[in-house]
This record gives C-alpha cells, sequence and structure tokens, in this order.
C-alpha cells in the first residue's frame, strides 16, 4: 500500500498517470469518505463554501489528470489554512 506522501509526490510529478484507486486514498485522508459514489464518480465534500467538492472519476483504472489538479489545488489549499492556524 502506497503511502500518501508517496502518492501526492507522484501526483504533482504526473497527474495523467495516476491510478483511480491512489487518488480515492488521498481524498479520503484529506476530506473523509466520499458523499456520493455514482457509477464512476467520487464525490467529497471540502470545508469552504465556494468549490465545495472534489469530484474525481474512474477512467479505466486511472484519474483524470484536471481532477488530479484540483485534487492537489485543494489540499495545498487546506495545508496553506491549516498552516495559518498554528
Amino acid at each position: 500500500m502506497a503511502k500518501i506522501e508517496d502518492i501526492l509526490l507522484q501526483m504533482k510529478r504526473n497527474p495523467s498517470d495516476v491510478r483511480f484507486s491512489d487518488l480515492s486514498k488521498v481524498c479520503i485522508y484529506y476530506f473523509g469518505q466520499a458523499r456520493q459514489k455514482n457509477g464512476s464518480h467520487h464525490v467529497y465534500k471540502t470545508p469552504w463554501q465556494r468549490d465545495p467538492r472534489i469530484n474525481i472519476q474512474n477512467h479505466k483504472g486511472k484519474a483524470k489528470a484536471y481532477q488530479v489538479k484540483h485534487a492537489l489545488l485543494a489540499i495545498e489549499k487546506l495545508e496553506v489554512e491549516h498552516a495559518a492556524e498554528k
């Protein structure tokens, strides 16, 4: 099982080659369980009013690159806010 940090590094290096299951693990770690699992889509709630969700899609076992990038931006925003609280 890949560690979250390792998956994040891979996501940043090559967002077009990320397994859906790995992206799902990262989203669960940062945002909790998917509030919706509809077919190939999983939707995760974020703590902000704008852009209130991360929507990822399973496409032949891979995550779509734009969805990986969207998740990375949300994770970065979450980490910046968390660091500001300290």
